[in-house]
């Protein structure tokens, strides 16, 4: 099993196997690729040594990828936060960020449902 970057590739094709990386997608994915000149069509396992050290190369030099990434992320939102914009606010109450509805259908950011009792008159 081939490991980049500090994750374990399936065998799959190298385009797919790649997009397993954090920060890595499949148009990224192809690009390294076409760098690397390896056929995107060949699984993991058939490459040679090699193949993967230009592979790690590549990912290595050209892209941010898995903590390192993540800690930008991480960052960029606690900076966000700091500043007190809008999307900082929206970050640090757990609410959709990017203009969704919140009357319905927020459910993956707000979480499970809190039942509020009824008003007794």
């Amino acid at each position: 099993m081939a490991r980049i970057a500090g994750i374990d590739l399936p065998n799959k094709h190298v385009d797919v196997a790649l997009t397993y990386i954090y920060g890595i997608g499949r148009s990224s994915a192809i690009n390294i690729c076409k760098t690397a000149s390896i056929d995107a069509e060949r699984r993991i396992n058939d490459l040679s040594a090699e193949e993967l050290n230009t592979l790690r190369q590549i990912i290595e030099n050209d892209y941010t990828v898995e903590g390192r990434l993540r800690t930008l992320v991480s960052l960029n939102i606690k900076r966000l936060m700091d500043i007190g914009s809008y999307r900082g606010l929206r970050h640090r109450k757990g609410l959709p960020v990017r203009g969704q509805r919140t009357r319905t259908n927020a459910r993956t950011r707000k979480g499970k449902r809190k039942t509020v009792a009824g008003k007794k008159k």
